[in-house]
């Protein structure tokens, strides 16, 4: 329960820079590879249906790349999931998908999409990949990622971040028991979406929590400051939040 904290990188949004002008830079690879130099634990890159930022050339490349684990983001569709089997990245979380959203908006139905995502997840970790749900922290979606047979649940902290005051501390209330149940059915617990220098450490001090998936104020504070001190800057804060852990028993 007390082991280091992993950090996972989305590199998205150096793409989405890239992809705005066209051409090849800056490199998401590139920017990978200097996550890993930093201290990052794993990279994370979200293939959209309509291809907005990650391409399939730089999942190839990343594969080719890089030494760190790649978590491979995909919603639940034929092409994708076809996409997955054949690149066999180390993990695949499963994520909704709106054509028109600007980021990811909410978490899985699982419970709901039970018979559609069940072929998914079973192909998935039949090839060897740890398939991840992505879903709010709700206790029948947790309940339903357990029977379904994935290995992990990504439990989505927008909503946490967004909010403030109480409201906040409820939702992290939802949060902490989200992760506690997941970890009693057996799953490895990892958080994600809209974390930074503010709002991680709660998070961090979640002792089920396995792993953070952190892109866009990474990507977005390194303009400003370099990628290297940013990432030193949240794994302290994540460590920071870690510590509590002790400390409360």
């Amino acid at each position: 329960m007390m082991s280091k904290l992993r950090l996972g990188v989305n590199i998205d949004h150096v793409a989405t820079i890239r992809n705005a002008r066209g051409g090849v830079h800056p490199d998401p690879v590139k920017l990978a590879l200097m996550a890993e130099r930093a201290g990052a634990d794993g990279i994370t890159a979200h293939l959209r249906e309509d291809r907005r930022h990650i391409s399939d050339m730089d999942i190839r490349d990343l594969l080719k790349e890089i030494s760190l684990p790649l978590n491979l983001e995909i919603a639940p569709t034929p092409e994708m999931l076809g996409i997955a089997l054949n690149c066999r990245p180390n993990a695949c979380c499963i994520v909704p998908e709106k054509r028109k959203e600007l980021t990811t908006e909410g978490g899985l139905d699982v419970k709901g999409l039970y018979t559609h995502l069940l072929p998914y997840v079973e192909k998935l970790m039949k090839v060897g990949c740890r398939v991840s749900l992505f879903i709010d922290p709700d206790l029948e979606q947790v309940k339903a990622s357990s029977e379904i047979g994935a290995s992990t649940i990504e439990i989505h902290t927008g909503q946490y971040c967004d909010l403030s005051g109480g409201r906040r501390q409820e939702e992290l209330n939802r949060i902490i028991k989200a992760a506690k149940l997941g970890h009693s059915l057996g799953l490895e617990i990892h958080a994600g979406h809209g974390l930074n220098y503010d709002t991680v450490e709660d998070i961090a001090a979640i002792p089920e929590i396995m792993e953070l998936n952190i892109g866009h104020f990474l990507i977005g504070e390194a303009i400003f400051f370099g990628l290297d001190s940013t990432i030193i800057k949240m794994r302290a804060l994540m460590d920071k939040g870690r510590s509590r852990i002790k400390k409360n028993k």
